[in-house]
């Protein structure tokens, strides 16, 4: 009976096989035009888009200086319960004097 049952199951199996394993294989959906749209994609959509993210970078940084924000010393913020293993333990890895202020303040007030 479970030998019966096995054959039948694998029967299946040999059946959809083919019908199964044909949708994930790239030819399924055709070939024809693919490298023609991804080239199409990378001249037309791509590179205008690098072309664009440079220009606004240089742009944004033709602005010169930009004011800080005043320093409020919220409680909640630059919380320190133990020193950073680096340094004098105060300043924060990528510190920034300019940017980026300590629990006491900018360090150039």
């Amino acid at each position: 009976m479970a030998a019966g049952a096995g054959s039948r199951v694998s029967g299946l199996l040999r059946r959809f096989q083919p019908q199964l394993a044909r949708p994930m294989s790239s030819g399924a959906h055709g070939e024809e035009g693919s490298a023609r749209m991804w080239k199409a994609l990378t001249y037309f959509v791509a590179l205008p888009g690098v072309a664009v993210s440079m220009l606004n970078v240089f742009l944004k940084s033709q602005h010169g200086e930009h004011e800080r924000p005043e320093f409020v010393a919220y409680p909640h913020l630059r919380i320190r319960s133990k020193p950073f293993p680096w340094g004098d333990g105060n300043h924060t890895l990528f510190h920034n004097t300019h940017v980026n202020p300590l629990p006491t303040g900018y360090e150039d007030d």
